[in-house]
């Protein structure tokens, strides 16, 4: 059988290219998979040879040491791939197909799937509600940043795109529908944007970008975009955004300049559990971002919170940090009727819109989060050059389809 190349985690900072095994329809035994998946099989499953798989901020947390993750965990749940292998119990979802993997593992068994809540499906991950491919405490299984990777449950997972001619060509900027497109997407839904919205948002990282991106396709009046990163917000300004800079002033007064008030209607924190505080030589303060939106956003307002927010953080700024307690204004947001909506996208929800939405060129997503496409062996680079903050979405490149893109 093939062989398998796959980046791992190996040490806070540090990530390596590494051989693994070619996947099997059955979860084996590895770093972070739950002992009660262990031998699970997976005839309902599939094998894609990866087309495209993209380094997130949400694996960034785990290479910087800020999760429990164990050393040599596969990383990646991103994925794009082309279909190459089919479970016996696989009805729909045939060899050549090119699909779009949402980064939830979900059943479409239990009640949460069946109410399209597939971010916490109840059957895929012994630890607690909700799973992952790739990532810390979400059941084990193999991550995506490899040359090849098992998909369970196939049939009710995968997003089939139409005509594998058209997906090839647009693949920049549907690799995006795994996770960050949507992601972004549902923060802005979950705020309430809508036609002639105001809305913030905190973090011009690429779900930041695609939070603006959805935002616009919600019709929102006025998209700002917050941070301390003068190319990122260049690149939020590239399509249309007005930008704030955080190092500058307090973030009403900036809105006020721009709106006339000093409050939006929608508030989306893009950024999560690393946050820092504002200002020139502000530290890390996690609960900034979300005590600063239920300041901005108006009376009656709603918050999305698709920036990522734990449960243990060995890295936190104290005890309470260090479990995921943080010190939130609550009062304001009862005060304010502000409703928030935090959680897993659930990516099901909107990949196929969003898909449509791309396809007939209502959104170019490749381009407004400034992706670029790398090799598999660039990887390492790809998650420091990020982690120092680059303007840019890295997309990998395990198997040559995007050679030229």
């Amino acid at each position: 059988m093939s062989g398998n190349r796959a980046v791992a985690y190996k040490a806070p900072g540090k990530v390596e290219v590494i051989d693994i095994d070619y996947p099997t329809f059955e979860l084996k035994d590895g770093p972070g998979v739950n002992p009660a998946n262990v031998g699970r099989k997976v005839p309902h499953g599939v094998i894609v040879r990866t087309v495209a798989t993209n380094i997130c901020g949400s694996d960034q947390h785990m290479v910087r040491g800020r999760t429990t993750a164990p050393a040599n965990l596969v990383l990646g749940h991103e994925i794009t791939g082309e279909v190459v292998e089919v479970g016996p119990g696989v009805e729909f979802v045939k060899v050549g197909d090119i699909v779009s993997v949402p980064f939830n593992i979900s059943c479409g068994r239990c009640r949460n799937c069946k109410e399209r809540k597939t971010g916490i499906c109840l059957n895929v991950n012994p630890d607690r509600p909700g799973s992952a491919y790739g990532y810390v405490d979400m059941g084990g299984w193999v991550g995506g940043q490899a040359e090849y990777v098992l998909v369970p449950y196939a049939d009710w997972n995968l997003l089939v795109f139409p005509d594998r001619d058209q997906a090839l060509e647009k693949i920049m900027d549907l690799t995006m529908l795994s996770d960050i497109f949507p992601t972004g997407f549902h923060g802005a839904v979950t705020a309430g944007v809508g036609v002639g919205s105001t809305v913030y948002v905190a973090g011009a990282g690429p779900v930041g970008l695609a939070a603006a991106s959805g935002a616009m396709l919600l019709g929102a009046a006025a998209v700002i975009v917050g941070d301390m990163n003068a190319d990122r917000l260049a690149q939020a300004r590239s399509f249309g955004c007005e930008t704030i800079d955080l190092t500058q002033g307090e973030i009403a007064d900036q809105i006020e300049q721009i709106l006339g008030v000093p409050e939006v209607d929608c508030g989306v924190d893009a950024v999560g559990f690393e946050a820092k505080g504002h200002g020139k030589e502000a530290g890390e303060a996690p609960a900034t971002v979300l005590n600063s939106l239920m300041d901005i956003t108006a009376a009656g307002g709603a918050m999305g919170i698709p920036g990522l927010y734990v449960t243990g953080d060995p890295g936190g700024i104290d005890d309470a940090a260090k479990k995921g307690s943080l010190s939130l204004s609550l009062g304001t947001g009862w005060a304010k009727s502000l409703s928030f909506t935090t959680g897993q996208c659930p990516v099901m929800k909107y990949n196929r819109g969003l898909m449509m939405a791309i396809l007939h060129d209502r959104v170019h997503i490749a381009k407004n989060v400034n992706a670029k496409a790398i090799s598999l062996d660039d990887a390492p680079r790809g998650y420091a050059e990020f982690d120092a903050g680059a303007a840019t979405k890295y997309v990998l490149n395990p198997n040559g389809y995007l050679d030229g893109k």
